[in-house]
């Protein structure tokens, strides 16, 4: 095979420790090699730096291991000078029988050395500490979605069944009648007069929803358990200040993505945050759904196409454009909206969903592309498209059930006198 790079080396990542092998040519034209062990604190990768350097490597591969790969990663980084390879792990597995930490290290080193290794995307440093807020930010809202799920459960335990009256039990309403619980001693008739705005029509029935005894512990519970999900209120508020500080340069690309339906500021930024802005690491708009795994896998053998599920691929980003994806589909006018329903009516909501989201992927790729925003499809235009491709697709399958198909389009029947 042909060399690709002459001094390279190949890492090893763990929580506590980086084995390192380097590979260079020797002036016999033999294969010299170093290996070493380094600890993965900050002065153990300033010694592994020192070391690459040493030995003249001008390009690093190293697996993307849980997050144990992200503070050597960043140091090479900012040492500068090194062509680092970010490698699915999946892609290079070294030989069965012969796993060590070294062997591991000099396998990738070789795969780096004759250019075998893909690099995994790997955006800015701006856009990965963007991609922090926004993932934090998904915890504590799911976080928070699981705190108001178990309060409205401890209720109806204690027969308050305040969530079969308000719509929001986490309202202005809700809120108060809930801090009223917790502080005792209120009558149901003066809890219901907390109540306010469209809620108040519903005073009779909050009367009888209230009117059960709540035991002191369970008060104590739902006073801790609404203090979670403030708590967790202003630290989303918080994130959502540092993100939008963190987008202040990417203005211009959140313009074009909240132009397309569905997608709002907080989806928008965690498609900067796991996409990036640079549309050119990808070859394609199908490669790009490939990556997220939004588009179907692929499975074929002897010449014959066999069922598969969806890729594996970003998680966070498929999960934003699925979610994006359902509130395109209540956006009056959006032709998203149609195909959405056609599809759930053959395949269900989720394959329905998905598909979606993998069309607004597509759209994704060709506004950051193309620096355009989105525009809606003239409907005529759109139906006489769909009218082709059906046409075609009809016209496949006649010609391989062996008829020869010609078309003529229909005329209009002429009108009675």
């Amino acid at each position: 095979m042909d060399v690709v790079v002459e001094r390279c080396a190949g890492l090893d990542v763990h929580s506590r420790q980086v084995t390192a092998c380097a590979l260079w040519h020797t002036a016999g034209g033999r294969l010299g090699e170093a290996k070493a062990e380094f600890a993965t604190t900050a002065a153990g990768l300033s010694r592994l730096v020192a070391w690459l350097r040493e030995h003249g490597v001008s390009a690093v591969g190293m697996e993307a291991t849980g997050v144990y790969w992200m503070p050597v990663y960043a140091a090479l980084e900012a040492a500068e000078g090194f062509d680092l390879t970010l490698a699915n792990a999946h892609q290079v597995k070294g030989l069965p029988g012969r796993k060590t930490d070294m062997n591991d290290a000099a396998w990738l080193a070789r795969l780096i050395r004759h250019g075998l290794v893909r690099k995994s995307l790997v955006p800015p440093k701006p856009i990965r500490e963007l991609r922090d807020l926004t993932r934090y930010r998904r915890s504590l809202v799911e976080a928070q979605a699981s705190e108001r799920r178990r309060l409205i459960k401890l209720l109806d335990a204690a027969d308050l069944k305040l969530a079969a009256v308000l719509s929001d039990v986490f309202g202005v309403s809700g809120r108060a009648i809930l801090r009223a619980i917790v502080e005792g001693g209120h009558s149901a008739a003066a809890m219901a007069k907390l109540a306010r705005g469209a809620a108040r029509r519903k005073r009779p029935q909050l009367i009888d929803a209230l009117e059960a005894e709540v035991a002191p512990h369970r008060r104590q519970l739902i006073a801790l358990q609404l203090a979670r999900v403030e708590a967790a209120e202003v630290d989303i508020e918080s994130l959502d200040r540092q993100i939008a500080a963190k987008l202040e340069p990417y203005a211009a690309q959140m313009a074009l993505l909240v132009s397309i339906p569905g997608i709002d500021w907080v989806v928008g930024a965690t498609i900067i945050a796991e996409l990036g802005v640079d549309m050119t690491a990808f070859p394609s708009a199908g490669h790009a759904a490939a990556w997220a795994g939004v588009c179907p896998g692929s499975n074929q053998s002897a010449g014959k196409r066999k069922p598969t599920g969806a890729r594996k691929g970003n998680s966070h980003l498929k999960t934003a454009l699925c979610n994006a994806a359902i509130a395109a589909t209540r956006k009056r006018g959006c032709g998203l909206k149609a195909k959405y329903h056609a599809i759930k009516a053959r395949r269900g909501g989720g394959r329905a969903a998905m598909a979606i989201g993998h069309k607004l992927l597509i759209l994704v790729y060709h506004v950051l592309a193309t620096g355009q925003p989105y525009r809606e499809p003239d409907a005529a235009q759109q139906h006489k498209r769909n009218a082709e491709r059906d046409a075609k697709r009809h016209v496949r399958r006649l010609q391989r059930l062996g008829f020869h198909v010609t078309l003529a389009p229909a005329q209009e029947p002429a009108h009675a006198l």
